[in-house]
């Protein structure tokens, strides 16, 4: 099969590589893949500084969609033939993949196969985040950092569909308006305005209940300042800084929750109860457009390295997908 291979740290790097077609083990399936999602993740890996874990495929790629052809022992719930999306720990930005069974997902009612591949990874984060971990509720306030990332439309919609009260950052003019079309009620451009004080004048200084940070560093200490009394920090990334000083006074006057998170590390047991969840609650919102994959652009598997240099310039609102065959 064809798949891509990291040769360089730079986005050239990435070429067109053959090799066998992997086989699924015991709760694995094997799937033709029609896409793979490109996520900041990949490109951290590409450049040597997030390997993956020690089970999985060395190849990069953490979500496809695409057809199950071969089943693993012991899989009751697929067969050969369906279409599914999938999250993986790896192995994704190739014409064949292996997912555990339990983190695929049937294809979403009224979205296509290709848009299907952008959609495990921003789900499994968002909705572990903001609904299983952050206890989102109808009317409580949330400010969604890099509200125009992948997770970030992802993640406005869901608290949109909840019912809550939503700002958002972003870097741009263009990206504020999409994130209002979305459902966010204030955008804050981050190169031109200290989203701090804009937000503590939008809730008459009480601050929000939650705040999804894909910032870190220095960001950390004014997401606390912001929260309000009971508030959840939820920390899902850190390209700013893993390293951040807090007033730990505050968070115990305030009563706080802080929170951090990955995905991929996680056991296959508690990504499968995610899945679950997103079936029985989360994949009906597509049917009924309360929810639907943001795709920015799609590209050719060959042309990982033009995707890859379209997330690092940061012009994408939503996901990058590459096309497979």
């Amino acid at each position: 099969m064809h798949f891509i291979s990291a040769v360089s740290a730079d986005a050239d790097g990435l070429q067109i590589k053959t090799g066998p077609v992997p086989q699924p083990g015991a709760g694995q399936v094997l799937i033709r893949v029609a896409a793979a999602g490109v996520n900041r993740a990949d490109i951290l890996q590409r450049m040597g500084k997030y390997p993956p874990p020690q089970d999985a495929s060395d190849i990069i790629g953490l979500e496809v969609s695409g057809e199950i052809i071969a089943l693993g022992a012991n899989v009751a719930q697929w067969r050969a033939g369906d279409m599914v999306c999938a999250l993986l720990s790896g192995g994704g930005y190739a014409e064949y993949a292996v997912a555990d069974a339990a983190c695929c997902l049937p294809i979403p009612d009224s979205v296509s196969i290709v848009d299907a591949a952008g959609i495990p990874e921003v789900a499994f984060t968002a909705y572990s985040n903001l609904i299983m971990a952050g206890g989102l509720q109808p009317n409580e306030t949330i400010l969604i950092h890099a509200g125009a990332s992948g997770v970030g439309t992802f993640a406005i919609q869901l608290a949109h569909a909840h019912g809550a009260r939503i700002f958002a950052t972003v870097g741009s003019p263009e990206k504020q308006i999409f994130c209002k079309d979305l459902g966010a009620e204030a955008v804050i451009n981050y190169r031109t305005e200290d989203f701090l004080p804009t937000v503590q004048r939008l809730t008459d200084g009480k601050g929000v209940d939650m705040i999804l940070d894909v910032l870190g560093g220095s960001a950390t200490e004014k997401n606390i300042d912001l929260l309000a009394t009971g508030g959840r920090l939820i920390v899902i990334a850190c390209p700013d800084g893993a390293r951040a000083q807090i007033n730990l006074v505050r968070l115990m006057q305030k009563r706080l929750q802080l929170r951090g998170t990955t995905l991929r590390s996680r056991p296959l047991a508690e990504k499968a109860e995610i899945a679950a969840h997103l079936q029985a609650t989360i994949w009906p919102m597509f049917a009924n457009k309360k929810l639907r994959p943001v795709i920015y652009q799609t590209l050719k598997l060959s042309e990982a390295a033009i995707a890859h240099r379209i997330m690092e310039s940061r012009q994408n609102i939503g996901k990058l997908v590459l096309t497979v065959g």
